[in-house]
């Protein structure tokens, strides 16, 4: 699945929904963290719920954070914890999302906060 990872930056990737085993492929691709974006259970029921990832993650030696975000709805609050989680999470991260565009956006936007 590592031909999902979008680079951003050298120390930024997105990837659409992640399932548990493509965070031990995201590790051996060389990330040191996770950040899921995703809602629970948004629109797909089958979906892995952010509890299983982020047990997954942690058994492949990942860093992760559980941030859902609506898309339609990111709010500033959104956009400066993004920013926190950024700062101060193992880089290189990799952040998911349903297709990654909103995990892009919310990386933007926190850019552009002082």
């Amino acid at each position: 699945m590592s031909s999902d990872f979008k680079t951003i930056t050298d120390e930024f990737s997105v990837a659409p929904q992640l399932q548990p085993e493509d965070l031990q492929a995201a590790a051996a691709a060389g990330f040191k963290s996770v950040i899921i974006n995703r809602p629970d259970f948004e629109l797909e029921p089958t979906q892995s719920d952010s509890a299983t990832m982020v047990a997954a993650a942690e058994k492949a030696g990942l860093q992760v954070r559980y941030q859902p975000v609506v898309a339609s709805l990111i709010s500033l609050e959104d956009v400066l914890e993004f920013k926190q989680l950024y700062a101060e999470l193992p880089k290189p991260i990799l952040a998911y999302c349903r297709s990654g565009a909103r995990c892009a956006n919310l990386y933007q936007l926190a850019q552009q906060q002082d």
